[in-house]
């Protein structure tokens, strides 16, 4: 739901950026994303059926700018795995968000619905704050 979340905000913004998402666990791997989290990112005009599950890699770190975790235990997973020299700023996702830095999103896996537009709604929010940090950082848009 975040890389959708993000593109859209990017999108409103008339940006865009290379973002993807990827797990620190190999679970689901090749997999579309939840239909409840596709169902949910529908009824907010964005389609994620195209996303496919993958895990992290090594080259990510360096690949990208920034590699945002949506709690603290991924965030320590990320930590572990990024190479010294990687050049990623590691963070959570509420921390561009005013006030809220260190707080986790709550993963809806085991919910139900409300679960998944609870979660939607804190991950709009805090990918929202993070296009708009990066455009303050100066961050390269991708056109």
């Amino acid at each position: 739901m975040a890389e959708g979340a993000f593109r859209a905000a990017a999108l409103e913004r008339q940006l865009s950026f290379h973002v993807d998402s990827a797990g620190t666990a190999s679970y689901h791997v090749g997999s579309q994303p939840d239909p409840r989290a596709i169902a949910v990112a529908n009824l907010n005009g964005i389609d994620i059926t195209g996303q496919s599950a993958r895990q992290i890699e090594q080259d990510d770190f360096y690949r990208f700018s920034h590699i945002i975790a949506m709690d603290r235990a991924n965030l320590e997973g990320l930590r572990a795995r990024a190479p010294r020299d990687g050049t990623a700023t590691l963070a959570m996702l509420m921390d561009a968000v005013d006030g809220r830095r260190g707080e986790p999103v709550a993963d809806p896996y085991y919910g139900d619905t409300a679960a998944f537009e609870a979660a939607w709604s804190v991950i709009s929010l805090g990918t929202g704050a993070w296009v708009d940090r990066l455009i303050r950082e100066g961050v390269q848009q991708r056109a």
